[in-house]
């Protein structure tokens, strides 16, 4: 409101000066007619021709250059000069006096023109009264006196109102969002039906109260999943212990130390891939360098050992992606584990591109011919802690976090991991989707699609 005041106040004063200044230079117009006429007269040496002022002029006054006063109107008769002796220079000047003889308050607008005639310099004062002027800027202060705080007045409630009409619904959704914990994430602000950016900030913060919501269950559900499967593991190992510390027989002892071992080593990955997780989820960064993924590939496949299936590879090289080689080594392992868990006699992997310039991307299939996943569990596979009911059973090792931990590091890395289709008795071709298991009576068996942008060109990769 304060600038509104400053603005009407110096809109005020700007409007008293124009009407004052177009008054004025009317008056002087007039006047000063009325003074280059009467110039020319004494000019002429034709002062006795001089006639009363014509509208817009109060009174005439002729002096010399000694002051002695040589024609004036009527209402100025026996009137000293109105301006004291000085020497006089031809020109026109312009003056606002008070000249009391005349009767009235009002100011006065006097021209001089001084100019030469037969008897020497000689001065005509016309004067105009300002009387118009007064009664306009009176009237004019006076209507801003009393229009100007009715109107800030009036530009103040209309704000107000405007103003709390507007910010109601951002103070609905303020006072919502404040009451909301995090036992409360189903709560959503209220959306005015306005459709204006207030309407579309309540449906931004839904949305982002849908994200959070789906984040805490999945959290939950998370730590509920974990705690399960570590509970296993961890009764199990202590039910071994408790009983080879109630055998007495030493030659029993190697067998139950070692089924402790292997739940000890089950508990130890179980751990690291719940503390992966628990990054992946974290979204802490990772250094990414420029790699070629064939090598990345081709190295984690050389460091297997004891694969109860050999891996069959096909790797086209130059394909260059920038990301963690730890990261994207540990998405090889885990699909290549995978398929090693269930496969029957083979287990093919095959890196090669796809696309088109400017779009090429890089893929990366894993294949098997187990029993398959199918159509209806393509999706739920990747989740945390899923196991299939028959071929996807913990009777197989699994802990139901490889897939999971795959599809999250390879989407850290701006890529996708699915579920390929598989054709069946066709020849092979360029992917798994037309090799693996071709022949009478095989099995489609399970395919796994990484696909990962490549690296733009221009820096080397990693040696």
């Amino acid at each position: 409101m304060s600038v509104v005041a400053v603005a009407l106040s110096v809109a005020s004063f700007a409007l008293l000066g124009l009407l004052e200044g177009n008054l004025l230079r009317n008056a002087e117009r007039d006047a000063e007619q009325q003074a280059v006429v009467v110039a020319q007269l004494a000019a002429d040496g034709n002062l006795d021709r001089m006639r009363p002022p014509g509208i817009g002029a109060e009174f005439v006054q002729v002096v010399n250059a000694r002051g002695r006063v040589l024609r004036a109107t009527p209402n100025l008769a026996g009137a000293a000069a109105l301006a004291p002796v000085k020497p006089l220079r031809p020109g026109t000047e312009f003056h606002t006096w008070r000249v009391r003889p005349l009767g009235g308050e009002h100011r006065q607008r006097v021209v001089q023109l001084t100019t030469q005639t037969p008897q020497g310099l000689v001065s005509v004062f016309v004067g105009t009264s300002l009387r118009d002027v007064d009664a306009a800027d009176d009237t004019t202060t006076a209507a801003l006196a009393v229009g100007g705080p009715l109107l800030l007045a009036t530009v103040a409630l209309v704000t107000w109102r405007v103003t709390g009409r507007a910010l109601g619904p951002v103070e609905a959704i303020r006072a919502e969002v404040a009451e909301i914990t995090d036992r409360d994430l189903h709560r959503r602000v209220p959306v005015p039906p306005t459709r204006d950016e207030v309407a579309r900030l309540a449906e931004t913060m839904n949305r982002t109260l849908d994200r959070l919501e789906s984040s805490g269950i999945r959290q939950r559900q998370f730590i509920a999943d974990a705690s399960h499967e570590l509970r296993s593991p961890i009764t199990v190992l202590r039910t071994q212990l408790e009983v080879a510390l109630a055998v007495r027989d030493p030659e029993s002892w190697p067998e139950l130390i070692g089924g402790a071992l292997e739940d000890t080593e089950r508990l130890q990955r179980l751990c690291s891939d719940l503390l992966l997780l628990a990054r992946i989820d974290a979204a802490q960064p990772v250094a990414a360098v420029r790699l070629d993924l064939g090598d990345v590939v081709d190295e984690a496949v050389r460091a297997r050992l004891g694969d109860r299936v050999p891996v069959r590879t096909t790797l086209e090289r130059g394909l260059e992606v920038e990301g963690s080689e730890l990261w994207l080594t540990r998405v090889v392992t885990n699909l290549l584990d995978n398929a090693q868990r269930f496969a029957d006699r083979r287990v093919e992997l095959v890196l090669r591109s796809a696309g088109g310039p400017g779009h090429r991307t890089a893929v990366l299939e894993v294949g098997d011919d187990g029993p398959g996943i199918p159509a209806a569990d393509r999706d739920r596979v990747f989740e945390r802690f899923t196991r299939l009911d028959d071929s996807r059973s913990r009777d197989h090792g699994g802990s139901g976090l490889g897939l999971a931990i795959a599809r999250d590091l390879t989407a850290h890395h701006g890529g996708t991991l699915t579920v390929g289709e598989r054709a069946h008795g066709s020849e092979r071709g360029t992917g798994l989707g037309t090799g693996l298991g071709a022949g009478p009576g095989a099995a489609h068996g399970a395919l796994l699609v990484v696909r990962l942008p490549l690296a733009p060109n221009g820096a080397p990769p990693r040696g």
